[in-house]
């Protein structure tokens, strides 16, 4: 039975009682993926939510030509899968390991259960489903108001974090997909980053070596 203080950590689950939460998360399960594996596909039949305690998980997107879409990366702590407990539909996105991952799976029907019986437990969803569209505003308006070479330094800067050093974890292809454009055009970006001294690369090693300019950048 994974930790009770692993659901109690992400807001869905912030506030609900230690008899509630013991329910539910005696009910759930714990996994290990390798890269690559897929938890669900797009139009899936859904019933977990997935919290994940590792690595990191794609929620993307396929067009019929098959180009993909990274529209949200989720890291240790971050929970996802819980649209169609609400709204009945299947899966609207697909969700793959992009490296070595664990996630703890929490079938629906416990937490259905819970806001049956304890429906001010609902706040805590709206607050959720609040966060998701500020994340989807903010991500249209990277679209209309960033240029390429912009959305490109904002990537690298959220998958940096707080290091200047990092390894990508994901691979260019993956990184195009979270920007929304050409393989090609990304690697133009981080070229001219290079150029400008901005950024050092070697293989999937990059080093910031001025945060302050790549952060106006992707402004």
């Amino acid at each position: 039975m994974p930790d009770t203080s692993t659901l109690r950590a992400t807001l869905l689950f912030a506030d609900v009682s230690e008899d509630h939460l013991t329910m539910i998360a005696a009910a759930a399960s714990e996994r290990t993926l390798r890269r690559g594996d897929v938890l669900f596909t797009e139009g899936e039949e859904p019933d977990h939510i997935y919290i994940v305690t590792a690595g990191r998980i794609a929620i993307a997107n396929k067009s019929i030509d098959g180009r993909e879409s990274v529209v949200a990366l989720m890291e240790p702590g971050d929970l996802f899968g819980e649209m169609p407990l609400f709204d009945g539909l299947g899966r609207s996105a697909e969700a793959r390991a992009l490296e070595p991952s664990g996630v703890v799976a929490i079938p629906y029907a416990p937490v259905r259960t819970l806001y049956e019986t304890e429906p001010a437990e609902l706040w805590n969803v709206v607050k959720l489903l609040a966060q998701r569209l500020r994340s989807m505003d903010e991500t249209l308006a990277d679209s209309v108001f960033l240029d390429v070479t912009g959305r490109t330094a904002k990537r690298l800067l959220e998958l940096a974090g707080d290091e200047d050093e990092f390894t990508l974890p994901i691979t260019q292809e993956e990184l195009a997909g979270m920007v929304g454009a050409s393989r090609e055009r990304v690697n133009k970006a981080i070229a001219s980053f290079v150029k400008l001294g901005w950024l050092d690369q070697s293989d999937r090693r990059y080093v910031i070596t001025n945060r302050e300019q790549l952060s106006i950048r992707s402004r």
